[in-house]
């Protein structure tokens, strides 16, 4: 239910929300005779290679009126690819033992592989098939487009789906934020097997790669690497899109569905990660809303008064803009509480700032996870490339924590007077509650 959204939010944060690790990770920066750069962690110790890519855009890039395209290509890359159909490369992929995923969101297309040493050069040639020559068959595009139009169709009956989608309306209007990067069933109905080319050229461009690589590989290895499978992809794709100008006013929007139980997100204006109020925002979010039942609005919201069974809040700092988000299901009858306190925490927390108790728990609990993180080679490749995608130095992993630890009482009060703000606040409530107008 609506606790979903916050471990999306909670992952996609991870490498930014925690501390550093329990030793040194030694990162390298590594370009390739190509010019094309990454970082690495070399690690001999099984041979095994983890490999991240990223590429700037994602979803937001897709062409107008053709709302869902990448998201569909995306799904469509594994389904074929030089001489090979979708069966033949996902038998040629099982042969060599090798792992590859794609993914669209938002901000990002993202492409990971996971190989032995032994196979490393077959299975970087068969994922650099699916990257420079991918099929697109039709076959393979109405089967997969069924199963896109079947999320759609599903989405529209789930009321966190369209508490979601309502959501991002309200905040982002006509900007790609705020529209589902599914698409519609309108819209991937009409898509063709030309817009799936299309939409490769728009997003997958050396203009807007960031790679990480993780195990058995030498700088010299993971740069000749890089050429062969990326250098050939076009050196520019389509122009990103402006940044997202905030919609979000205060009050209450209600979307009728039956159900005995709605579904509410809030939020307001949030705060971007490059901002120096980011570390104090983000301990403040842990003392309000965060993970675990210590935060605020738990305490008020379900162990005084048993209005929901969970809530928390996050922040949404996303490359084109940034929002300060929450979220609880309640039964009918007990929203309007639930809203009335929920606001009341965010007015104080605006005002009162947060405890010694509350500030050393906080941090406590942000620097006590990240060790955890680390745990594979393919988590850490999944981090280091994040941190390239926020700008981030090399040494951030080392140095996350002592950030954490340098907020102050001060600060936190500071950046909550300066974000948080009650009456600003957007309820976007999706059932029949009693009282709510």
């Amino acid at each position: 239910m609506i606790r979903a959204l916050f471990v999306a939010a909670t992952l996609a944060l991870a490498p930014f929300a925690v501390a550093s690790p329990a030793h040194a990770v030694d990162i390298q920066e590594v370009t390739s005779p190509g010019g094309l750069k990454a970082w690495l962690v070399e690690d001999h110790s099984i041979p095994f290679t983890a490999l991240e890519v990223r590429f700037r855009g994602g979803t937001s890039l897709d062409a107008p009126g053709k709302r869902g395209e990448i998201n569909l290509m995306t799904a469509l890359i594994e389904e074929g690819a030089g001489e090979m159909n979708a069966q033949g490369f996902a038998e040629a992929a099982e042969s060599l033992a090798a792992d590859f995923s794609f993914d669209a969101g938002s901000d990002t297309v993202s492409v990971s592989a996971r190989m032995l040493s032994d196979n490393r050069d077959k299975a970087v040639n068969l994922l650099r098939e699916a990257l420079v020559n991918p099929r697109f068959d039709q076959d393979a595009l109405d089967r997969v487009r069924g199963q896109v139009l079947s999320i759609i169709a599903a989405d529209s009956r789930d009321p966190n789906a369209i508490a979601g989608n309502a959501f991002a309306q309200q905040a982002w209007g006509e900007h790609p934020y705020g529209s589902d990067q599914n698409g519609t069933a309108e819209s991937v109905s009409k898509l063709t097997r030309e817009d799936m080319f299309d939409a490769r050229a728009r997003v997958l461009a050396r203009d807007r790669i960031y790679v990480s690589a993780v195990g058995d590989i030498t700088p010299d290895q993971l740069g000749k690497m890089l050429d062969h499978l990326l250098g050939d992809l076009p050196a520019t794709g389509a122009p990103m899109p402006p940044r997202a100008e905030l919609k979000l006013t205060g009050g209450t929007t209600v979307v009728d569905f039956d159900t005995p139980q709605s579904v509410v997100i809030f939020g307001e204006a949030g705060i971007d990660m490059d901002d120096p109020d980011f570390f104090a925002a983000y301990v403040a979010n842990q003392v309000i809303g965060g993970a675990g039942f210590a935060s605020r609005l738990m305490e008020e919201v379900r162990e005084k008064r048993g209005l929901t069974y969970g809530i928390g809040s996050y922040l949404v700092p996303r490359d084109l803009g940034a929002t300060w988000q929450g979220g609880f299901s309640s039964a009918n009858e007990k929203v309007a509480e639930a809203i009335k306190v929920t606001k009341a925490e965010w007015a104080k927390m605006a005002s009162g700032g947060v405890t010694d108790k509350e500030l050393d728990e906080a941090k406590t609990y942000l620097t006590g996870a990240y060790p955890l993180r680390f745990d594979g080679n393919g988590r850490i490749a999944d981090i280091l490339v994040g941190m390239q995608m926020q700008g981030l130095p090399r040494d951030y992993v080392n140095t996350r924590n002592a950030k954490v630890e340098a907020v102050t009482k001060e600060d936190v009060a500071r950046v909550a007077k300066r974000l948080l703000n009650a009456d600003a606040l957007r309820f976007v409530v999706v059932g029949r509650p009693v009282g709510v107008k």
